[in-house]
């Protein structure tokens, strides 16, 4: 079996239904109509991930998610949203999909997020950096990168909130001493910038500090 999944789903779902075509596909899927049913089988059983068909409800969904954040905060949650009822992006899941989606991004949502998987996806905040498939997914966002934009990408990564100064990045990533034109890391900056950013011309997390490098805020 790839995984097993705790699906919270109200008893008047409507749209696209997702649970046959995961079994399908191996997945194993628990059905509950409630946050507190949820609670009740994640204390006597062991999942890999919680998905929140929030659209499925009356209210966004938020509550019984920020609940099994509180009690349950290793546990990966996504959540698939009604684009008609807005879900703000820190209601805490690891993962936010709006309908309308097909099964097979559902499960390209889900792949990153299980522990067979965790070795080579790198997560920082709402960042996810598939090493082995060079794929970065940001928020609605996903692009492919060529192994340097990737080897770039996952230095930040891996120092989140720091300054990483031009010259170091552009000796690691383009292994030369040589610093005296680092023009080629601005331009990668700024693909990086059109992967993972809502608006690159106004960066929200891959930030300039104008005089030193660059910053990735999470």
């Amino acid at each position: 079996m790839k995984a097993k999944i705790l699906w919270i789903e109200g008893k008047r779902a409507e749209g696209p239904y997702f649970i046959p075509d995961l079994r399908k596909k191996d997945f194993t899927v628990e059905v509950v109509s409630t946050g507190k049913e949820a609670n009740k089988y994640l204390t006597k059983e062991k999942f890999d991930l919680v998905v929140l068909n929030a659209a499925t409800f009356r209210t966004s969904g938020k509550r019984i998610c920020q609940d099994i954040n509180g009690k349950w905060g290793k546990m990966p949650l996504l959540m698939i949203a009604n684009p008609d009822k807005p879900v703000t992006k820190d209601v805490g899941a690891d993962v936010l999909l709006e309908l309308p989606f097909t099964i097979r991004k559902l499960v390209n949502r889900i792949n990153p997020l299980l522990p067979h998987s965790s070795n080579k996806v790198l997560r920082a905040g709402p960042i996810h950096l598939d090493l082995e498939r060079r794929v970065v997914r940001c928020l609605e966002k996903e692009a492919h990168l060529t192994p340097r934009l990737t080897s770039l990408l996952q230095i930040f990564m891996e120092n989140p909130n720091q300054v990483l100064e031009r010259e170091d990045l552009f000796r690691k990533i383009w292994n030369t001493e040589y610093t005296g034109d680092t023009r080629t890391l601005d331009v990668h900056i700024s693909w990086i910038r059109q992967a993972i950013e809502p608006n690159p011309r106004k960066p929200r997390f891959l930030i300039t500090i104008r005089g030193m490098g660059y910053r990735l805020d999470i």
